[in-house]
């Protein structure tokens, strides 16, 4: 199984950026979609980005559409989340995930399809 760790959260005003980053460790080939989710207090995970095996192909919640941009690094197995013109309910707690098997497209920021997740990097926009 692959290891995931996040990192790049923090605290900024509304109409700021951050870069998530999540490091993929362990077995990790290349192969996997790779995922950003959120969950918000009191809300259910929902799905930001996805990015497909071997990068090809990626999706956006329609939420960050034009905002948000998902890429990855294969030489570093690193994902990117980057993050602007940041709006108060973007506010969440910040999670990678990773799966190996195929997904059609209705699926792929389905929480329920991921096997391997990280622990979550927080982000606060404040307006």
């Amino acid at each position: 199984q692959v290891q995931l760790v996040e990192s790049g959260g923090g605290s900024v005003q509304a109409g700021g950026f951050l870069r998530l980053s999540c490091v993929v460790s362990r077995n990790y080939n290349g192969s996997y979609y790779l995922a950003w989710f959120r969950q918000a207090p009191g809300k259910e995970r929902e799905g930001v980005a996805v990015i497909g095996p071997y990068g090809r192909g990626t999706k956006h919640a329609d939420s960050v559409k034009g905002r948000f941009a998902i890429s990855k690094d294969g030489a570093k197995a690193t994902l990117y989340l980057q993050m602007n013109n940041l709006k108060p309910e973007d506010t969440a707690m910040y999670y990678c995930a990773a799966d190996p098997d195929f997904k059609p497209p209705d699926l792929l920021l389905q929480p329920r399809e991921y096997k391997f997740w990280g622990e979550g990097t927080q982000v606060t926009v404040s307006s």
